[in-house]
């Protein structure tokens, strides 16, 4: 059988092996038995070459998916780092809101070999633990959030293709308002504050400056498009947001309305906004969330790193108490919502991830997250979170 090999990655990770050098792939085509044709960033022959499958090496990936315009049934092949699983679940959503089918191959060598041998005729919502994406999956209420005014600053980064929301429905089912910032007015103030930008006292000084975009706005919450701040100060917004969803101000990063407004809700339910991450790894029930930042009310300690794709600014690496969790996410069309119950049964510290990494026992839910997830970040929430 022959299996060609297309891939896509971010150009943050420069530094990536050749495909040909890449130990997963090496460790595939030995479950295999046989090795791929690899075509890597030159999507020409796609469609025509036997057995297409798109490796996702990296997040920040969805854009350039999207750009390829590609139509059909997809395989997407994921590792367990550098955020490859998560960019697949935006990608997978996205493709599933055009109208399109697909499954994300995600596990050990052997597994994924072993889909790869069923076929194409495979593709499409047919794995292991099918029945539970029913159950994760269910409709979401209107929620009362009282008028509640929530700033957008910068549009939403460029890799959440399956995370636009409709400002008007927002404001008919939650009583919310979301209100456009220029990301520039809050670099232009950071600049103004005369500090070493590339040290915590430019962290700090990020923070200050959302804190005064909040009193100038009226905003009850906000989402920011950090991945801009970069370039633009040399520094992430990691431990602002950490602050501030702390001292009760949801905030969610890269600009994704749907975290926002998940955390929102979670908030008004539970007093904490919930830990907004990535999903990372699937091993069995066991899923693994990590993200740069997380409100500093949730750990039970913590330390500073940098942050992950960047290397630089002020990143937090914290460890959430064991216990009773929820994962909760709305839908970007507001329809719908994933609701998990599960287990946090460890902390983690892989180099290759971002900084605060949990594990979380999810009895079935693998099938939810590789056939039908309402796109990337999910919100772990403290306890049992019920919407009615």
């Amino acid at each position: 059988m022959q299996i060609s090999l297309f891939s896509i990655s971010s150009p943050l990770h420069s530094d990536l092996p050749a495909l040909e050098e890449d130990l997963f792939i090496k460790d595939i085509e030995r479950s295999l038995g046989a090795r791929f044709s690899i075509f890597g960033s030159d999507f020409s022959s796609y469609g025509t070459a036997a057995g297409s499958v798109i490796y996702v090496r990296t997040g920040g990936t969805e854009g350039i998916f999207r750009s390829l315009g590609l139509k059909g049934s997809f395989r997407l092949l994921t590792s367990g780092k550098s955020n490859s699983l998560a960019a697949a679940m935006e990608i997978l959503s996205y493709i599933n809101a055009c109208g399109g089918n697909g499954e994300i191959l995600h596990g050990t060598p052997e597994y994924i070999a072993g889909r790869l041998l069923k076929g194409e005729t495979e593709v499409g919502p047919k794995g292991e633990n099918e029945g539970f994406c029913h159950g994760a999956l269910r409709p979401m209420p209107a929620v009362n959030l009282g008028g509640a005014r929530l700033g957008v600053i910068g549009r939403p980064s460029d890799w959440l293709i399956s995370s636009d929301v409709d400002y008007v429905a927002v404001k008919e089912k939650f009583s919310a308002e979301l209100i456009d910032i220029d990301i520039d007015e809050l670099v232009e103030d950071v600049l103004r504050s005369g500090c070493d930008l590339r040290s915590f006292e430019g962290s700090e000084a990020i923070h200050k400056s959302l804190l005064g975009l909040v009193d100038r706005y009226r905003l009850d919450g906000l989402t920011l498009r950090c991945f801009d701040l970069l370039d633009a100060i040399g520094n992430t917004g990691c431990l602002a947001l950490a602050r501030l969803n702390a001292s009760g101000i949801p905030s969610s990063c890269e600009g994704d309305i749907p975290a926002l407004l998940s955390m929102m809700v979670a908030f008004k339910q539970t007093g904490c906004p919930g830990f907004q991450c990535n999903l990372s790894r699937i091993e069995g029930d066991e899923l693994l969330f990590a993200h740069c930042t997380v409100p500093l009310s949730m750990v039970k300690d913590y330390s500073y790193a940098t942050h992950f794709e960047s290397g630089i600014g002020t990143a937090i690496k914290g460890e959430l108490p064991e216990g009773d969790y929820t994962i909760f996410k709305i839908s970007p069309n507001l329809e719908q919502m994933a609701l998990i119950p599960a287990t946090l049964v460890r902390n983690e510290s892989e180099f290759l991830l971002c900084r605060t990494q949990i594990v979380l026992k999810a009895v079935g839910a693998a099938g939810y997250f590789l056939h039908s997830p309402l796109a990337n970040h999910h919100i772990i929430v403290p306890g049992s979170l019920m919407t009615t």
